[in-house]
């Protein structure tokens, strides 16, 4: 009697366990661990018959591993979950994305998607001005930014380093009132750039710089935290990193990476994203805390496949404006 009482047991939790799962997806994501994991766990949870098993990385190394994997006839992943839209646009003119209409969409601007649903916005990151609590002026728009008084205060994030900065540049470089002119007057006033936007918010923490270009959500936690930073959304308007998701044209599992873009698309995959302290790319949910009412900040236009056609140039200028930083 305890050998079956023994058998039971252990036949129960197998069968508790995913590896019993109808189905598994693989996921290439480059979201923080804990954000991944909570992302992987909901699904999961929605969708007890699929387990996710997750690979986390920079959205460039993730990239080079794809590449590599697809020219070594290997596995690849069924779908991708990866920072930036000029990435996706690449996978795309490759032909290495699947179309995938969601029924989802329809609830999202226009801009947050790829027209024929190659990939999709999850959320949007954006890109504004923080300052040191100490500093002597408040901005409130980019122009402020090269004000005399800020002469040799500011710092940036390089966009031969940061996908982020790059998507940003590439944004400023179409408003006729910004454009490279902006880069060249902010290097006038003495600005420098840093790697990435880590060393740029620990520049501004730390008080070796009054003023810098960053997302939002690492100076608005840094302030939760204690942190002597502010965080300002410009009134020309924010550039966005969109964080989408897309499904792989290799994808084994399809059914399962077309589930994943519905989830993280629907009311409860974005109501996960508002959690985690983004802004969700659904416009009918509110900002997060810390952030101001969600009218009030303005998107600035952003066209990916031109972005992607533009960014050797934009590279080239900014190296030959501040040097290889």
């Amino acid at each position: 009697m305890m050998k079956y009482t023994a058998l039971a047991a252990v036949i129960v939790t197998a069968l508790s366990t995913p590896a019993f799962a109808a189905s598994t997806l693989t996921l290439y994501t480059s979201q923080p661990n804990e954000d991944a994991q909570m992302t992987v766990t909901a699904f999961e949870k929605a969708h007890p018959d699929i387990e996710v098993k997750w690979i986390r990385d920079g959205t460039t190394k993730l990239t080079a591993r794809l590449q590599a994997e697809l020219a070594a006839g290997g596995a690849a992943p069924d779908v991708l979950l990866i920072a930036d839209s000029v990435t996706m646009e690449s996978l795309k003119k490759q032909d290495l994305l699947a179309a995938y209409k969601s029924p989802e969409a329809s609830r999202y601007d226009a801009q947050l998607y790829d027209p024929q649903g190659y990939y999709y916005g999850t959320k949007l990151i954006t890109t504004g001005i923080a300052y040191n609590t100490r500093a002597p002026v408040k901005p409130g728009a980019w122009q402020d930014l090269l004000k005399p008084e800020l002469r040799n205060m500011t710092t940036l994030p390089s966009p031969l380093y940061s996908g982020a900065a790059q998507i940003h540049m590439a944004t400023l470089m179409n408003d006729p009132q910004l454009g490279f002119t902006w880069y060249e007057k902010l290097k006038a006033n003495g600005a420098m750039p840093q790697s990435g936007n880590g060393a740029v918010m620990n520049a501004i923490t730390s008080g070796s710089k009054g003023y810098g270009v960053l997302v939002d959500y690492m100076a608005i936690r840094e302030k939760a935290k204690g942190a002597p930073i502010e965080f300002v959304f410009p009134k020309e308007g924010v550039s966005i990193v969109t964080e989408p998701v897309a499904m792989l044209k290799r994808a084994k599992n399809p059914d399962g990476a077309k589930a994943f873009i519905d989830f993280v698309l629907s009311d409860a995959g974005q109501r996960l994203v508002l959690k985690q302290g983004y802004l969700p790319a659904d416009a009918s949910l509110p900002a997060p805390e810390g952030f101001p009412a969600r009218e009030s900040i303005k998107l600035m236009p952003y066209d990916p496949a031109k972005a992607l056609a533009d960014t050797d140039a934009n590279k080239k200028r900014f190296a030959d404006l501040f040097g290889n930083r």
